[in-house]
């Protein structure tokens, strides 16, 4: 069962899922992600019960579904079910959504992605500014998303390549 992005509280009941891409959606691929979660979470379950999920697409090149898990718990199948959706959509528009091996940051209100190795080097040359804000895919909770998706370099998770 859906539900509207509107109607999600802001508590803690709500797991998160994010999925990042390397680079920003087409207006095309926008329409198929919203269409194919859309259609997926209308009838996404829990060893048959349903679940109550809601979905957006964060700055264009972030995937960010939320489970009221209050309600029914994600199973491990249910879980596996979204990325086979996810994946087909990223083998479709070769999205880099499952690649875990690269930083996202906002530069001048300009979303980067980088492959992990390029940032911290780029860190360390300087290249790129210690003044960054990064983002943290690893937001179990639909309030922690809120509060802490995108961070000050040195309170983030990648605080630590620098001094």
């Amino acid at each position: 069962m859906r539900i509207e992005e509107s109607e999600v509280i802001e508590t803690n009941d709500y797991r998160v899922l994010i999925y990042p891409a390397s680079r920003p959606f087409s207006p095309k691929e926008s329409k198929k992600i919203a269409e194919k979660l859309y259609d997926f979470l209308g009838t996404w379950a829990a060893h048959g019960n349903p679940l109550s999920a809601s979905y957006k697409i964060e700055r264009n090149q972030f995937i960010v579904v939320a489970v009221d898990e209050e309600k029914e718990m994600a199973s491990g199948c249910s879980i596996d079910a979204l990325g086979e959706v996810l994946r087909s959509l990223d083998t479709e528009f070769e999205l880099g959504l499952f690649d875990r091996m690269k930083a996202s940051y906002v530069e001048q209100q300009e979303v980067k992605t980088l492959k992990l190795s390029d940032f911290r080097s780029g860190l360390r040359d300087g290249t790129i500014p210690h003044t960054i804000e990064v983002f943290d895919f690893s937001k179990p909770t639909y309030v922690s998303f809120l509060s802490d998706f995108l961070l000050p370099l040195k309170r983030s998770w990648a605080g630590i390549y620098v001094e």
